[in-house]
């Protein structure tokens, strides 16, 4: 019997480690303040519609431009569109955010369907889109997202962090540069799982944790699905699911000893 080869091959997982912790360093921040402001479903609303940018321009320009500019400008100014609609209806219907922005998500994702219904390929974007191809992402499509990651973090820690109708608009960007990377599911899995397991702590330790365990998901995960011959984004949103219940398991043990 021949044991799997269980070491971490740089060159094939370097950069979608690289790429997974460039997602982290912006997700696990944000998704405290979507858990707090109770908007989960937002980032998933806000992919949709970017992808669905994405999906008409390729239509318009052809599948040989579907990873051009034009194709990641339509995106992202989808993704602004949706960011300005949901801060007007957070201030004029708050009490109906969550829903509007569960059906805003329900209509582009339905949209997005139409469109490619008579596409030979449509199922496999869509396929793309949800799970990615983190495990095919290169270095030189890391370097622009770093930059953008960067000028958000700056803007948020500078301006944007009280003033809460700049979030949308921070979050458009970061969200339409993630799942160009690492797909809907991973990005999801990013801002949520982290911001559970920290929640109702500080920010700097719940940041701390919130961080150790994206790049634990995402180092594990990857590290783990390549001798399991396993589809990595898939397997690493289930890798960072088990680390938000062996965390929050810790936490409440710890916690349950201290009452007593």
């Amino acid at each position: 019997m021949t044991l799997p080869d269980l070491s971490f091959d740089w060159s094939l997982l370097g950069p979608p480690l690289l790429a997974g912790l460039l997602v982290a360093s912006t997700h696990v921040l944000l998704g405290r303040r979507v858990l707090e402001r109770g908007i989960i479903f937002i980032d998933l609303t806000i992919a949709q519609v970017a992808a669905l940018g994405a999906i008409a321009a390729t239509l318009v320009a052809g599948e040989d431009h579907a990873s051009g500019w034009p194709t990641q400008l339509a995106a992202g100014a989808a993704a602004l569109c949706a960011a300005a609609l949901l801060t007007w209806t957070e201030h004029h219907f708050r009490r109906l955010q969550e829903a509007l922005i569960g059906s805003l998500y329900i209509l582009s994702a339905s949209v997005a369907l139409l469109l490619l219904a008579h596409n030979p390929h449509g199922a496999e974007h869509m396929q793309e889109l949800l799970a990615g191809q983190i495990l095919w992402v290169g270095l030189d499509q890391l370097w622009p997202v770093a930059l953008l990651y960067a000028a958000v973090l700056a803007v948020w820690a500078l301006w944007a962090r009280t003033r809460p109708r700049a979030f949308y608009f921070l979050f458009a960007f970061v969200v339409t540069a993630s799942v160009q990377l690492v797909g809907v599911y991973l990005v999801f899995a990013t801002l949520i799982l982290p911001a559970i397991a920290s929640s109702g702590l500080d920010e700097r330790r719940g940041l701390a944790i919130g961080y150790a365990l994206g790049g634990g998901g995402y180092a594990l995960g990857l590290w783990l699905s390549v001798p399991l011959d396993l589809p990595a984004g898939p397997f690493v949103v289930c890798t960072l699911a088990a680390l938000t219940l062996i965390a929050s398991v810790v936490r409440h043990r710890g916690t349950s000893t201290q009452a007593d």
